[in-house]
């Protein structure tokens, strides 16, 4: 079954790598050659910018030469930089099986022209930096979707967070004009990683389906600030949103000591999205290569696995073509146009 998965974060492998594209790459979740044998219609490659200095990842990072290790600005700039001229070489060398996907009709054209459609990301918006006009730069450089904050305060708000007192903060008066600009330009506005307060916010300003690209269900997994409440996957539903579930053990597992990702988990959060949301709100964002853990999927090969366990609990086959690809494919439709 062809499906879209709306969060991975191979671009960044590639770079720690060394790699001129994600086209053959050891040790990931995802690359090219393994997305064209899942079936995969559509992934969005995200630019993940850190905010400070060591992320997880980012020492790695130090292997590079001319990395710019001591200012987290010049950072993220050096990487994006970098991620986004390997997005750029992939499209170039591999152009017989991905093309850039900016609009709906691209995605059509690429699946009649029998390629992968391949969407930009921007996990983190920090380097907006309150300028309205960033966002058209981003834009034009072939972002479709911000996911507005990662861990820590940036010019759009508050991300998720333990303390009730962050977790209830919203979005910050430019955060709050920047979801108008994001929903003109056809740009998809990502509240994973945001705060409870700052949910809330998209939702009362967006005039547009809004997304939680990479996120679950709070109520299986509670200590997961990230995931949504129920009252959350209602919202979005009602706005029209899809939230893409998350393959990471500590977003799906109720104990925290618990770090094998099972397919049998996945299906439960699938279903509690589609008891409190419908199956209209549910979508794909496995989060692969951004993730650690013990997976059942263990790379995007194994996708077609995931759907043989919904047809298995019984899910027909409708729903599952929208969990797959078709309620993705509708918020592209209607945000991007």
């Amino acid at each position: 079954m062809r499906y879209i998965d709306m969060h991975c974060d191979t671009l960044a492998k590639a770079l720690m790598q060394g790699k001129r594209t994600v086209e053959v790459l050891e040790g990931t979740m995802a690359d090219l050659r393994r997305l064209k044998k899942s079936g995969a219609k559509a992934q969005f490659f995200a630019m993940f910018l850190p905010q400070k200095p060591d992320p997880g990842w980012l020492p790695q990072a130090a292997e590079v030469p001319d990395f710019p290790s001591s200012d987290p600005q010049r950072v993220s700039e050096y990487l994006m930089d970098k991620m986004y001229q390997i997005y750029q070489n992939t499209l170039a060398d591999c152009g017989d099986s991905l093309a850039a996907a900016g609009t709906y009709r691209d995605l059509g054209k690429n699946e009649r022209d029998g390629k992968i459609s391949a969407f930009l990301t921007i996990e983190n918006g920090f380097l907006v930096r309150g300028d309205l006009e960033k966002l058209g730069t981003f834009y034009d450089m072939g972002v479709r979707l911000i996911t507005l904050t990662w861990n820590d305060p940036n010019c759009f708000g508050y991300p998720h967070s333990a303390d009730r007192e962050e977790m209830g903060r919203g979005l910050t008066p430019f955060g709050k004009d920047a979801v108008a600009v994001m929903n003109d330009l056809g740009m998809l506005v990502d509240v994973s990683h945001l705060s409870d307060g700052g949910f809330y916010d998209v939702a009362d300003i967006s005039k547009k389906p809004f997304v939680a690209s990479h996120s679950d269900c709070r109520a299986l997994c509670p200590g997961a600030t990230r995931n949504l409440t129920d009252e959350m996957i209602r919202i979005l539903a009602e706005k029209g949103g899809v939230a893409g579930i998350n393959f990471e053990p500590t977003f799906l597992n109720e104990d925290p000591r618990d770090h094998v990702s099972r397919i049998s988990r996945i299906c439960d959060h699938i279903f509690h999205l589609i008891d409190k949301g419908g199956s209209e709100c549910v979508g794909i964002g496995t989060d692969f290569d951004g993730i650690y853990g013990e997976f059942e999927i263990a790379d995007c090969t194994g996708m077609p696995l995931l759907f043989e366990e919904l047809r298995r609990r019984g899910l027909p086959e409708s729903a599952v073509e929208k969990i797959a690809r078709g309620n993705v494919e509708r918020v592209i439709r209607d945000v991007l146009g």
